[in-house]
């Protein structure tokens, strides 16, 4: 791989020339039209990146802020922003949901948390594109209280035998592995009995089924575990202290740390509403122009706000995920709005298109119908409120009743529960 450069200014601007002159050697650029990221991608979009991936790899830009000791360069969030910069206008690897998930909050939860041994097994094959990953970890039963797992890993002699259902798994018929939440203690409180497992999507016991969105797509699925075996090797961190790695993976689920540090700052004016705009002849309309507008400006805040997060939670200790959902929070609220602003913008041929029609055409109608989702997913916009209400601002937290009480009594009375408090 490349050698590393320094983490000064000088060394930023070395590795900017030396990726620009990478990218230009080795990929080729991407046409007008061509989508660079989105939620769902087929399964030979998918296979066409691993061999992708695998070449950023051997070139020294995948995981430029990985450990070296695992396949990664060791350099920071600053040079991942300036390759992020240089790339935009080639074709780089994108595996849908399942690569998001795959490069952010798991291998980082991976990285804290996991055993060297661990680690040396699975990172490299994750940044050379061989293994994808996606979480098993929401339930029909625990969504918002994630601490609700009813997923139950079994110790059996040296193994663990896995049993529950997951749901809006991203990528899971994609995935190689999930990293999955079970629960491996009954009789403590619900947040004290949880244990993460790696497991293999192909593993005998395992069924995933992809759920069809509004949009057409599959980008989320329900998984089935019946029977599943694991060994202690596939641990992820320490047994019945899965929620202080969950509470690393809800860091960067909810777009903060060091991995969120590649966005690049949105200096140029909205150009797929100025494109809009123009395509349906409202360029000089008060009404667009004020929409192109307050859309840029709510962009440049939100990437702001998410270098404010990112400075914040590095200097912590520890992890802090009601500070990350201040990101989360203003990405399920303005969404929406810039959802209904490319509306507001094209109208009827923002929601239309011909027949045969490029990515460019359906983008708006598919962000439209999405526009609520990250309102949704990774916790709703009311449970970041509450977090940061109680961790953050200190008000009082709302009333509890089984926070303290063992899990298998909590599901019991959850069954002779009439309704009545106290």
């Amino acid at each position: 791989m490349t050698d590393e450069v320094s983490d000064g200014a000088s060394g930023l601007d070395e590795f900017r020339a030396e990726a620009r002159a990478w990218l230009a050697a080795n990929l080729e650029r991407r046409p007008a039209g061509v989508r660079d990221g989105g939620e769902a991608r087929g399964d030979e979009e998918v296979a066409a990146a691993r061999p992708l991936q695998r070449k950023l790899f051997d070139g020294g830009y995948a995981g430029l802020s990985f450990p070296r000791e695992y396949g990664g360069r060791g350099l920071t969030g600053h040079h991942e922003r300036v390759f992020v910069e240089e790339s935009r206008g080639y074709l780089t690897p994108h595996f849908g949901g399942a690569g998001h998930v795959t490069f952010t909050a798991i291998a980082r939860s991976m990285l804290a948390h996991a055993s060297p041994e661990f680690l040396r097994r699975h990172i490299p094959p994750i940044l050379k594109g061989e293994r994808l990953w996606c979480q098993f970890y929401s339930e029909p039963e625990a969504g918002s209280d994630l601490a609700g797992i009813r997923t139950t890993a079994r110790r059996e002699g040296d193994r663990w035998v896995l049993n529950g259902s997951k749901i809006w798994s991203t990528g899971a018929h994609q995935a190689d592995y999930a990293m999955c939440l079970a629960r491996t203690d009954w009789d403590v409180p619900k947040h004290r009995g949880l244990t993460w497992f790696a497991v293999p999507t192909d593993a005998r016991g395992v069924t995933v089924r992809p759920i069809r969105q509004i949009n057409g797509e599959s980008g989320f699925c329900e998984a089935f575990l019946d029977d599943v075996v694991v060994s202690d090797e596939d641990i992820i961190g320490e047994v019945n202290q899965g929620w202080s790695v969950a509470q690393t993976m809800l860091v960067y689920e909810r777009g903060a740390g060091s991995s969120g540090g590649a966005r690049v700052e949105p200096r140029v004016l909205a150009p797929e509403l100025v494109a809009l705009a123009r395509k349906v002849g409202r360029l000089d309309d008060p009404l667009a122009r004020q929409a192109i507008a307050r859309a840029h400006v709510n962009e440049f805040a939100q990437y702001h706000l998410g270098l404010r997060i990112a400075a914040r939670l590095r200097s912590s200790a520890t992890p802090q995920p009601a500070v990350a959902a201040y990101g989360k929070l203003a990405a399920g609220v303005l969404s929406p709005i810039r959802a209904r602003l490319t509306v507001e913008i094209g109208g009827a041929e923002a929601l239309t298109w011909p027949r045969g029609a490029d990515e460019t055409a359906t983008q708006p109608a598919t962000s439209y119908l999405n526009g609520r989702m990250v309102a949704i997913a990774a916790g709703t916009n009311e449970v970041q409120r509450n977090g940061i209400g109680e961790r953050v601002l200190g008000l009082p937290r709302e009333p509890s009743f089984d926070a303290r009480k063992p899990f298998r009594d909590v599901v019991r009375d959850a069954r002779t529960w009439d309704g009545r408090i106290g």
